[in-house]
This record gives C-alpha cells, sequence and structure tokens, in this order.
C-alpha cells in the first residue's frame, strides 16, 4: 500500500507543481493585484505610489457601464455561437458516421483545417473578406443584390461569430465523430433489423448515446466564449468596425492595463470574468449531473427465493 502511494505521489507531484505554477500562483496575484492601485503625489509632478483601495477596483469596474455592456455582448455572442456550433459539429459528425459518407478521412482533414490556423491569422482572412474594397465574397453578395455591412453595428457580432465557427467546428465535429465511433455498432445493428430509419436511428439512438460528450464541448464552449478576445480586437484595429476597445469584458481589461495602466482595474476586471466562467460552469455540470442522474435507469427489484415466497403465502 505504502508504495502504491509512493508511486501515485511520484506520478501527480509534476502536475501539481505545474498546476500550481500556471494557474494557482498567477490567479492568487492577480486577486492581490486588484486590492491595490497606482496614485501619484502631489499634483502630478511626484512619483507614483502603491495604495491599498480594497475592493474598490472591483466596485469600478461593476459601476462602469462599458464593462457591463461587455458582459451583453458576450450573453449575445453565446446564444447564437454555441447552439450553432454545437448543431453544426454534431450534424457533421453524423453525416460522416452515417453508411452513406464516402471520402470520410478528406472530409475530416478538411473540416479540421481550420483550426490549425492560428486565431489571429483566421481573423486576419476573414477581416480581408469582410472589406468591401477588397473582398470578392462582398463584390459577389452586392452584384447579387445582397447589401450587408460585416462592419456595422448589427453585422458586428455575426462576423465575430462566423470567424469562431470557422475556427472551431471542425475540432468540435472531430470530438463528436470520435464519440459516434465508439457507439456498438450491434446497438445500430439491432435497430436497422427492428425497422428504424437513418433519421430515427440518428437521433433516436445516437444523439442520445453522445450526451457525455454533448455536455463536455458544450462546457469547454462556455468557458471558451467567456474568453473572446482576439476577434473582435483585429476588427478593432484600423476596420472601421463597430467594434469598440471595450466590447468585451477581456478587451476592456485589455485596455486598462495597457492604454490606462490601471492594472489593479485590469486585475479586478480579470478576477470578476474567472468567478462568471467559475459559476457557469459549476452550474452546467450541476444541470448535466442532474439530467444523468434523472435518466439513470432504474434496477429491477431482487427475486425472493423461491422459499421465502412459499412461506409467504403459506
Amino acid at each position: 500500500m505504502k508504495a502504491r502511494t509512493r508511486a501515485a505521489t511520484l506520478l501527480l507531484t509534476p502536475f501539481f507543481v505545474l498546476f500550481t505554477a500556471v494557474m494557482v500562483v498567477p490567479i492568487g496575484y492577480a486577486v492581490w493585484l486588484s486590492l491595490f492601485t497606482e496614485k501619484q503625489s502631489g499634483l502630478g509632478f511626484g512619483g507614483t505610489e502603491t495604495v491599498f483601495t480594497g475592493l474598490d477596483n472591483y466596485t469600478a469596474a461593476l459601476g462602469d457601464r462599458a464593462f457591463l455592456e461587455g458582459f451583453g455582448v458576450l450573453l449575445g455572442y453565446c446564444l447564437l455561437y454555441i447552439p450553432l456550433l454545437l448543431a453544426g459539429a454534431l450534424g457533421l459528425a453524423l453525416l460522416l458516421d452515417s453508411a452513406l459518407a464516402r471520402a470520410r478521412r478528406f472530409f475530416q482533414l478538411a473540416l479540421f483545417l481550420p483550426h490549425a490556423v492560428p486565431g489571429i491569422i483566421a481573423a486576419l482572412i476573414w477581416v480581408y473578406l469582410y472589406t468591401p474594397q477588397l473582398s470578392p465574397v462582398v463584390q459577389a453578395m452586392d452584384a447579387g443584390g445582397i447589401g450587408f455591412d460585416f462592419f456595422s453595428p448589427e453585422g458586428t457580432l455575426p462576423s465575430v461569430v462566423n470567424i469562431a465557427l470557422w475556427e472551431w467546428l471542425g475540432y468540435n465535429m472531430v470530438i463528436f465523430y470520435a464519440a459516434l465511433q465508439a457507439i456498438d455498432r450491434s446497438v445500430i445493428e439491432a435497430a436497422t433489423v427492428d425497422g428504424a430509419g437513418a433519421w430515427r436511428i440518428a437521433f433516436a439512438i445516437k444523439v442520445p448515446l453522445v450526451k457525455a460528450s454533448l455536455a463536455m464541448v458544450g462546457l469547454f464552449t462556455i468557458i471558451g466564449s467567456l474568453q473572446l478576445f482576439t476577434e473582435p480586437l483585429i476588427l478593432n484595429k484600423g476596420t472601421g468596425s463597430a467594434v469598440t476597445s471595450t466590447w468585451t469584458p477581456n478587451m476592456y481589461a485589455y485596455t486598462a492595463a495597457f492604454d490606462r495602466n490601471d492594472y489593479g482595474l485590469a486585475a479586478a476586471a480579470s478576477v470578476l470574468l474567472a468567478l462568471t466562467a467559475a459559476l457557469l460552469s459549476f452550474a452546467v455540470t450541476r444541470l448535466t449531473g442532474r439530467r444523468k442522474a434523472g435518466t439513470a435507469p432504474r434496477q429491477a427489484p431482487a427475486r425472493k427465493p423461491a422459499r421465502a415466497r412459499k412461506e409467504q403465502t403459506a
């Protein structure tokens, strides 16, 4: 038993050391930094001094309309992006898993390749495709009578969602496809023998059996959506779009730190965003856990021995 404990400790120590170095320490430093602010002494001619302000930075962030509007943008982004991503990735995975699919390897690679492109490069590519003076796509849409400004206040959010879908659809499709491949084929064969069609097999058998993968992808997508930063930041730089420097909470923290040199406010905004992500993750985990518990098959009651049944009837 002691040998197993030593082996487990030896194997887990590198993980906990790395986890502490890259997660616990930075989060703790951010919390510490959020409790202070830098103020200039005198009339602004003296040096700066770090002053303990307690929760003032949190109060300032929560009282700033730009910060709260950033959460509104994230809400609209999640409501539009997450259903499209889950439905699109699951639909593509079901198509590849169907008996009618051909050239599966080719389509898996073709759909996964956009994820291999770095987010900044992907955003730059789509900025080119969104620019009316440069984009052949916009010119073709104008020629067909479809006028749409991707940089307008109404078009900015769909533009960002489109970039994110292009990046992450193939990645999540691979996860769903792997889950579908793990399904016992005898279950599908039995449903086929019973007369179930392709649509019924897909949505009544395959989808319920990959609910765990759906919950996992949904959880990771929510966490990733709250960290929205790269795509709107590129759209904000010299495109004339409606994306502002505080369009999302991450951009608000970035602007506070590197444009206004207010590191305490930036740290407070980051901590508030991390708490929001933690609460949403907890809520999603509890919700999926309750659904699994509610749908768990009930065990049949144990049958009494024949002797006990005779005694009971006597």
